[in-house]
């Protein structure tokens, strides 16, 4: 049985950034500052409450008769009670024997070409140990992406403002970051495991780092060019975030609508038609919140029964980072264009430079991740080199016919009238010389 380790570092960044809010919103009410201070509160007490809502959810505790981890989770302590319980659980497995364990069978990476199915006992102490794991695992998410991510924006903004970067923001700072690399982490593992369910998965060290690398440049990257962008032109700044975040919640239900397929009825027997459409709003609201600040591993479609996409798009991926860059880029030209005096002791140049530099770097861990340290890549149907190149074909082949259709019709419509004049030509040409071919191919 693994150690629940996931479970304990969700549990740290989660209390210590929630601690910090609160210490930070306190000096800003000691300065004066009442704006800063409850935009502070809010997007830390925000996903606390979702956070609390995903957990309570996915263990079911509203149909069970559990008042007291209800009146907890009420009390915004219901992490720390399930993190409780799962060490509760893990000491205590094995110490009594289980009156009944369940055979689950896993498939094993091809080998060879081959692929051996492996039959495993899972007990009720493990089985309940892997619904913490991805519980936590699904909250870390909620609380890097509707928290996280804007407290580091509005954090860093402050610091442009003022100028000044006090220790308290900057230790809040490191942690609001370390919580959004976590939880977009834990979104590639999540996303890996539920496309490949039938499967063993095990997650090497290197893959780790990989992700952990590209995530990290990343979300530093559009978190540093969305708060230079906001400082110089505040007005923009709501349009610019409204059409992404609007048109990656609108995405998935379009798509559902063009499918035409029937409303999703299975997601929880015990929700009405209401409940499940809030659920799905929700599930939306966070996809649009991570591909907000960076690529959702996890591809939302309504219209299946896991409401995940388990499809490689390896066009979808490439579209989203070349659209990414190019709004990257045009937002720090902006910023160059309109930049005002407090970036007067700043390189200008250099810090575009840098910032482009670094999504590049973002790009490439990526590409060796899913090149090389992707655990299921044995499973992909084409590489990411191969997906690429198709890519790049495809978006090279859009120009190409349009040349090659103007050359045809120039051709045809030349050649009904050289017609006669070609006849002629290679007829006295045959008379004199005796070489029809040659002088058919002169003429033209």
């Amino acid at each position: 049985m693994k150690f629940p380790g996931s479970v304990l570092v969700s549990l740290v960044l989660f209390v210590a950034e929630t601690a910090a809010a609160l210490c930070l919103s306190g000096a800003y009410r000691a300065a004066g500052d009442r704006m800063w201070q409850w935009l502070t509160l809010l997007f830390a007490l925000l996903p606390c409450a979702l956070v609390q809502l995903s957990l309570v959810f996915i263990h079911r505790d509203v149909s069970r008769d559990r008042p007291l981890v209800l009146l907890l989770h009420l009390l915004q302590l219901g992490p720390l009670v399930r993190c409780v319980e799962v060490f509760y659980i893990y000491f205590h497995a094995g110490r009594v024997e289980e009156p009944y364990v369940s055979i689950t069978k896993k498939r094993q990476m091809p080998k060879d070409g081959y692929s051996e199915e492996i039959e495993k006992e899972v007990g009720q102490a493990e089985g309940k140990l892997c619904t913490h794991r991805s519980a936590f695992s699904r909250a870390s998410v909620i609380q890097a992406f509707l928290g996280s991510a804007p407290q580091l924006t509005l954090q860093l903004y402050i610091c442009v403002l003022q100028q000044e970067i006090t220790a308290a923001r900057s230790i809040f700072m490191v942690l609001s970051l370390l919580s959004i690399v976590y939880g977009a982490l834990r979104c590639n593992i999540l996303a890996i495991k539920i496309k490949y369910d039938d499967y063993d998965v095990n997650v090497k060290p290197a893959a780790y780092l990989c992700i952990f690398m590209w995530r990290s440049f990343e979300i530093a990257t559009r978190v540093t060019v969305l708060v230079l962008f906001s400082s110089v032109l505040q007005i923009w700044t709501l349009p610019v975030v409204l059409v992404n975040f609007f048109g990656f919640f609108f995405y998935p239900w379009i798509l559902f609508w063009q499918s035409k397929s029937p409303f999703p009825e299975n997601i929880e027997k015990a929700l009405s038609r209401v409940g499940t459409t809030i659920v799905l709003c929700l599930l939306t609201f966070l996809y649009a919140g991570i591909n907000m600040f960076c690529w959702s591993a996890v591809q939302v479609k309504l219209n299946d029964p896991d409401l995940i996409n388990k499809s490689q798009n390896w066009y979808r991926l490439t579209v989203y980072y070349m659209l990414r860059f190019i709004e990257n880029a045009f937002l720090l030209l902006m910023w160059y264009l309109y930049k005002t005096d407090i970036y007067l002791y700043v390189c200008a140049p250099l810090l575009v430079l840098q910032l482009l530099i670094s999504y590049c770097m973002a790009v490439l861990f990526m590409l060796v991740f899913y090149q090389f340290c992707h655990p299921c890549k044995k499973l992909f149907s084409s590489s990411i080199s191969e997906g690429l190149l198709s890519c790049f074909k495809f978006l090279c082949f859009i120009c190409k016919p349009h040349n090659a259709t103007i050359l045809t019709d120039k051709a045809q419509v030349k050649s009904p009238e050289n017609t006669d004049e070609a006849w002629s030509s290679s007829k006295i040409t045959d008379s004199q010389k005796g070489n029809p071919h040659q002088s058919v191919s002169s003429n033209a």
